[in-house]
């Protein structure tokens, strides 16, 4: 079909691409001037805008503009990740007045988050209990959020605590009956819908959690005691059930429209459609006008078209670290949804996406940048300390992320450094545990003495370190059968390939694997350095990864014996010792080149 806009404010519709009659765009009371631009969508996303020659001031809109037509403004991002300092991201100085001008243009303005706002997030976030992230959200009038998995990265009792720091309100419409009584913090408590009043109408907001979040959290964090003291435990449930659910629920509570927070992710556009979690559950949910993703760290737009009886649905995602967020109009004509358009806001270069546009808000909101001071004051003097230099940057991320799905410096670099360390014959470590480039990009020294780019060396910071490995993970030994270490590798390359943070970054042997094949089946060979096969066999070997893993974590679920690991010590330790050590010699720290270890055949 067709998209007809002109900005914010105005009153979109969509078009289905049979319709061959005159469509006239409904306009709102006190639209502003515009010109109304065109663009086709299919399930991959939009095509290029084109703008019409003709352009409208706002007394001639005036002139035909109905009280029957409402325009709803959504601002939505999501895994900011506590990047609140302004550099490749808006920050949360200018994330404020970005959304404080948007809210000027439309009176029935929501912002909303799809979840991870916290935790794996650089130190000015990690370093005061993730506080500074809600104040920063606070400040720009953020209404509404859902959970991510990271916001489990601690134990409940935070999470408790970071609801009763937050001005906005939390809904989950898919945690286990009786959990949501846990979330809470005297009158604030996480609901399974909210309804926000704005410009007269009455906008429904309900929101799910990944069920993936029980693998990726430490074991422990999502237990909670009840009224009576017992012992229990959130349980996220799969599909949409709780989400229709909470839908019926808002309207009926009056809600003149819905929509919804999914902390789910889009992967890649195949085979003519859309694939993802993200995508396979919107297209389940009934009655949403608007369904935002998040998790996998990807952009993404596009249209459920909808028929007669049912209106149309657009999906947003944005990526991560706030270096975008989408602006979504909704039309609302006698009540019924006709059409939405959606942009990619960008604070700079050029959009990645047929939505995206550039930001033109410069001007930093006064109070966010002097909270991001007060806080990054404090951590100048601990954290802007040289413990080494490289000689270019470690990449991370990408689409798809490069530590999720394939050989990458920093896994070679990190699992080189733990087997050689606790001298095991293997080491493995989870690709999602690396959790920015080093340099971080969202890591900004106040000192700008330092080297931050160009062709190298580059100066690295112990608060890169703290950045790329947020989480307190400890160093294990282990042993592991040949069996068990197949059985590894197939998880590793298993669940959402090529999204997970599962994906093993290895030292001390080399696979190959075929990602065509089903899960369960997909290792083709494991072998020694030498080229010797492992089999999968009871031949035991030692193994150096985090506690993390050993204990279940990212999906490693009975593959590794807690009862015979020993804790070695903290892993940003030996990161950091490394780096000095070189520093100490008068090295500069290489990226490694990609020696095959990891083969992707299929």
């Amino acid at each position: 079909g067709h998209v007809v806009s002109a900005g914010a404010g105005s009153c979109p519709i969509f078009v289905p691409i049979r319709n061959n009659s005159v469509v006239t765009m409904p306009v709102v009371e006190g639209q502003p001037a515009g010109t109304p631009v065109v663009q086709a969508v299919n399930a991959y996303g939009f095509s290029k805008p084109t703008a019409s020659n003709k352009s409208y001031t706002a007394a001639q809109l005036a002139t035909v503009s109905s009280s029957q037509n409402k325009a709803v403004q959504v601002l939505q991002l999501s895994d900011l990740h506590g990047a609140i300092e302004v550099g490749t991201s808006f920050g949360a100085p200018l994330l404020a007045s970005n959304w404080a001008a948007d809210r000027a243009a439309n009176k029935a303005t929501i912002a909303i988050s799809s979840g991870d706002n916290i935790g794996a997030a650089p130190p000015i976030s990690t370093e005061f209990e993730e506080l500074p992230t809600i104040e920063a959200l606070n400040l720009a009038k953020l209404d509404v959020s859902t959970f991510g998995n990271h916001e489990h990265d601690r134990a409940t009792d935070h999470l408790v605590k970071v609801i009763g720091a937050s001005d906005f309100q939390w809904v989950v419409s898919n945690y286990s009956e009786g959990s949501l009584d846990a979330l809470k913090s005297g009158t604030k408590q996480a609901k399974n819908y909210t309804i926000i009043d704005r410009g007269g109408i009455k906008i429904g907001v309900v929101g799910s959690n990944t069920p993936e979040t029980i693998e990726q959290v430490f074991p422990g964090n999502l237990d909670y005691k009840d009224a009576s003291g017992a012992k229990k435990t959130i349980t996220i449930n799969p599909g949409v059930a709780g989400i229709n659910a909470a839908i019926v629920e808002a309207k009926a509570a009056g809600a003149d429209i819905v929509i919804a927070a999914l902390h789910q992710g889009w992967l890649e556009n195949a085979d003519g459609v859309a694939k993802g979690l993200f995508n396979s559950l919107a297209s389940q949910i009934k009655g949403a006008a608007a369904i935002y993703g998040g998790h996998s760290h990807q952009t993404f737009a596009s249209i459920i078209p909808g028929n007669t009886r049912v209106a149309p649905t657009v999906l947003g995602q944005t990526r991560n670290a706030g270096v975008e967020y989408t602006r979504t109009q909704i039309c609302i004509r006698s009540g019924k949804v006709v059409g939405q358009s959606i942009q990619h806001v960008l604070k700079a270069a050029a959009p990645t996406i047929n939505t995206g546009v550039v930001s033109t808000v410069t001007t930093q909101d006064a109070a966010s940048a002097a909270m991001v001071k007060k806080y990054k004051d404090q951590l100048s003097a601990k954290l802007d300390v040289k413990i080494g230099q490289v000689s270019g940057v470690f990449p991370r991320g990408g689409s798809p992320a490069v530590e999720r799905s394939g050989e990458t410096p920093m896994g070679n670099y990190i699992a080189d450094l733990m087997r050689a360390k606790y001298k095991t014959d293997f080491a493995i470590q989870n690709g999602g545990g690396i959790r920015d480039t080093f340099p971080a990009k969202t890591y900004i020294p106040a000192n700008t003495a330092l080297v931050r780019t160009g062709s190298g060396p580059l100066d690295v910071t112990l608060g890169d370190a703290f950045t790329v490995f947020p989480f307190g993970n400890q160093i294990a030994t282990t042993v592991v059968t040949g069996a068990n270490l197949w059985k590894a590798l197939e998880n590793g390359v298993g669940g959402n390939y090529p999204g997970d943070g599962r994906f093993p970054q290895i030292s001390g042997f080399k696979f190959s694997f075929d990602a065509s094949k089903p899960i369960g089946s997909r290792i083709v060979e494991v072998t020694k350095l030498d080229g010797t096969p492992i089999a999968k066999d009871s031949k035991e070997y030692t193994l150096t990864t985090l506690d993390f893993v050993i204990y279940g974590g990212d999906g490693y679920v009975n593959v590794f014996s807690p009862a015979q690991a020993k804790v070695k010590g903290a892993l940003l330790d030996l990161f950091v010792d490394a780096l000095k050590a070189d520093m100490a010699a008068g090295k500069v720290t290489q990226v490694p080149a990609a020696d095959g270890r990891i083969k992707k055949v299929g």
